[in-house]
């Protein structure tokens, strides 16, 4: 059986760390799996069986992305990364990987780069046995002179990777609109199609008071308002048009505003807040009303259920992916998008009543990400088989 090393390093929510093992957990029946975690672990977080998961000691970042921090703060910074770069290579060396995947780097995570680049070289210096491919969601954030960027991207590319891989469908969000350069890439260049979880066959959440408004921000650490919004908004919706609204905060909330917002669940008979479910999506199946952030697995949940959704772009650190996204699905009827100045209680719940009269839109879109991901790694596989024999 193949080996594949999987690196992912979620440093603010959890969605990089949720797609990273959709496409892991695909791959299991085919390759030995070794996951690098390099972020905070999330202890009800599902590890798929056959997944071999390597915790780093964990980074995260503040919420304007400037600054690296050690998630265990009795522990030095720069003690930590020497730590997680011998770790890195530690695990190359004993794991021999036939492929390495490299979650977004170098097309963001570049603050990483003391650990990478020793572990990219290292790899070159043992002939390049190992296969290198980046594992690349579809829209590229580009915060800083975006010439300077796309230029270090081209040239990382170039020294250290045998295959980009886009995780979706070209026909909706082609690279090009976020990334100008592609053409100078001297890699293959494959669109998986979106990667998707798979639908439940069966809804293994306990009776839930139907109809049903599902409220969600991720893993917690931004999109608070949004919650309060819904909370505040939950004695109108009881009136004007009555649901039970399910609240999960992410494992990232703060404590003391997830302790306020079940204070003020428990004075409601049609709100409910708990922090996190890793069974999320059969909820999704069964809401009327989706309200969350528009991150890339929560859109995709909701394309693949066809739930009405109402969603709130994180815009932070003039971060545009997710306004990219939501606007685009606007415009094509598939879901509402709403404003921050739209979160006061009146006119939320009057977004949220006209959202839940709505019919629901749904477009196809290739959501073939895990499989194609999958068939694109054999064949690369058996082009290196035929290059050394």
């Amino acid at each position: 059986m193949k080996r594949l090393m999987f690196y992912c390093q979620h440093i603010l929510g959890m969605g990089h760390l949720v797609r990273s093992m959709e496409i892991v957990r695909g791959l299991t029946q085919d390759f030995r799996v070794c996951f690098i975690n390099g972020g905070e672990i999330i202890k009800e977080f599902a590890i798929p069986d056959g997944v071999e998961v390597v915790n780093l000691p964990a980074i995260k970042t503040d919420s304007e992305f400037r600054t690296l921090q050690a998630v265990d703060s009795t522990q030095d910074l720069a003690m930590v990364q020497e730590m997680r770069k011998h770790q890195l290579l530690k695990v190359l060396k004993e794991f021999q990987p036939d492929v390495l995947m490299v979650e977004l780097f170098p097309f963001g995570r570049r603050k990483f780069s003391f650990e990478l680049i020793p572990l990219l070289e290292e790899i070159r210096a043992q002939g390049n046995k190992t296969r290198v491919v980046c594992s690349l969601r579809d829209i590229v954030v580009t915060k800083q002179n975006r010439e300077k960027h796309e230029e270090k991207v081209c040239t990382l590319i170039n020294q250290y990777f045998d295959l980009l891989l886009i995780h979706g469908d070209a026909q909706f969000q082609p690279i090009e609109e976020t990334f100008s350069r592609i053409r100078d890439l001297q890699c293959p260049v494959h669109y998986t199609g979106y990667v998707v979880q798979p639908q439940p066959e069966t809804a293994i959440v306990p009776d839930i008071p139907q109809p049903l408004i599902l409220a969600t921000v991720g893993g917690g650490r931004f999109g608070h308002e949004l919650l309060n919004a819904v909370v505040n908004a939950a004695p109108i919706l009881e009136v004007a048009l009555p649901h039970h609204i399910q609240v999960f905060t992410g494992p990232f909330f703060p404590d003391n505003q997830f302790a306020e917002l079940q204070a003020k669940a428990l004075k409601r008979h049609n709100l409910k807040v708990d922090r996190f479910t890793p069974n999320l999506l059969p909820y999704m199946q069964k809401a009327d009303l989706s309200i969350s952030m528009s991150g890339y697995n929560t859109t995709m949940n909701v394309l693949t259920t066809g739930t009405r959704a109402l969603m709130l772009a994180f815009t932070g650190n003039d971060d545009q992916e997710q306004r990219i996204r939501s606007e685009k699905l606007n415009h094509l009827g598939v879901v509402d998008t709403i404003q921050p100045h739209e979160l006061i209680p009146y006119q939320f719940a009057k977004r949220t009543i006209a959202c839940l009269q709505k019919q629901p839109t749904t477009l196809q879109f290739d959501f073939n990400g895990v499989a194609k991901t999958a068939s694109l790694l054999h064949q690369l596989l058996a082009e290196k088989q035929a290059t050394y024999a």
